[in-house]
């Protein structure tokens, strides 16, 4: 059977393919610590749960409206105003089953071949993936550990040209657990709008965020015109299997990503979109207790890290993952990676799975329990000791 010459430009999230190793290895026999997969390892809260089970039992397992039901939309939309401080409605929100589509749809709506789509890499690799598939042309936005894992404005400058139609942010940002300053975010937004580009935000992370307020792109002057954000549930409320995620975009691209959803996946379920009010409308006292014990963690892994000769672990500042540079061990990201993970059985990804800026790094996600991270620690220096 020949595929379409389209899937040759397509690529993968490199984290799904570690897993199924590490599975495969696991019904060996072998121990194997995770911490290669972005996945809060809570179950989600109770009240949500309760959300859901209740709309199953009342009916709410039905078609719905493709862009998602608007008393959810207009929910969505509420706490957008509330921690964006922009003016939106339900009528800017489309919820989709999981985040990925809105990337993958608004790139599919916006982007013509040969368009230039400025990203961040390190970045969450489904961005290059999808700007190549629809046969733009992905121009990497370098984010340097020199620079804090920061956007490097003058680049950005140099790299803008007649053919830019979109930056994506991704802010905080995976694999780095970096920010994007609120200086870097305004010159940013100045330079999209003089040169009439669009901003897909990525902000799935935002409640992960360990100090200060966070700031999305959107909110400043004539921005919420032409961004599009995008969040969702699954990283905050440990609701990954739920598959719930959104976008909230000017009104005018709203029929158009709704049109991509019919012609996909119809509709997201009814039931986690209730589900999913619940999250935001209900008690925040068990995400918050989240967001904390992975501030815990996030001091025990990065220290740690830092005491191993050959690793440098920059603090993150957001997102639950960090990104250290093993260049001062004299290994190759790729062979650590494999090797940790086959001779150790500790699972990670090889920072190039985010990009080629990403070479020389690995990223461990902190998403499990101090104990794990522990011993995980232990046999990483193990690793490192034994390869020296």
């Amino acid at each position: 059977m020949k595929l379409a010459s389209r899937m040759d430009r397509l690529g993968t999230e490199t984290a799904f393919e570690v897993l199924a190793k590490a599975k495969k290895l696991e019904a060996e026999g072998k121990e194997i610590i995770h911490l290669e997969i972005g996945e809060p390892d809570f179950d989600t809260p109770s009240n949500i749960v309760e959300a859901g089970r209740s709309a199953l039992s009342n009916g709410y397992t039905h078609y719905g409206p493709s862009p998602g039901l608007m008393e959810v939309r207009e929910t969505i939309a509420q706490e957008v105003r509330e921690t964006r401080g922009i003016d939106v409605s339900g009528e800017n929100v489309v919820i989709t089953p999981g985040a990925k589509p809105i990337m993958f749809f608004v790139i599919m709506a916006l982007i013509d071949a040969g368009d230039e789509v400025l990203y961040p890499n390190p970045g969450f690799p489904i961005y290059e993936s999808m700007i190549n598939f629809v046969g733009g042309v992905p121009v990497p936005m370098e984010l340097s550990m020199d620079l804090n894992f920061d956007i490097d404005l003058d680049k950005v400058v140099e790299s803008i040209t007649p053919k830019t139609k979109m930056i994506i942010v991704n802010s905080p940002n995976n694999p780095c657990g970096s920010i994007v300053s609120q200086s870097a975010l305004k010159k940013l937004s100045e330079l999209a709008s003089e040169n009439n580009i669009i901003v897909l935000s990525d902000e799935i992370y935002r409640r992960f965020l360990y100090g200060g307020d966070f700031q999305s792109i959107s909110s400043f002057n004539g921005m919420t015109d032409r961004t599009i954000i995008l969040d969702g549930l699954s990283k905050t409320y440990a609701m990954t299997g739920w598959r719930i995620g959104y976008g909230v975009m000017p009104i005018g691209l709203v029929e158009s990503i709704s049109k991509l959803s019919t012609n996909s996946v119809s509709c997201t379920a009814s039931f986690t979109q209730i589900a999913a009010a619940e999250a935001i409308t209900g008690s925040q006292e068990r995400a918050l207790e989240i967001v904390e014990e992975f501030d815990r963690r996030r001091h025990i892994i990065v220290n740690g890290l830092n005491s191993i000769n050959g690793i440098n672990c920059p603090m993150p500042d957001g997102a639950f993952y960090v990104f250290p540079s093993i260049k001062d061990t004299g290994m190759d990201s790729r062979v650590f990676a494999d090797k940790l993970l086959q001779d150790f059985g500790v699972a990670s990804l090889a920072g190039e799975s985010f990009g080629e800026f990403g070479k020389g790094h690995l990223r461990f996600s902190f998403a499990n329990s101090v104990e794990n991270i522990e011993k995980a620690l232990e046999k990483i220096n193990q690793f490192v000791q034994s390869s020296s």
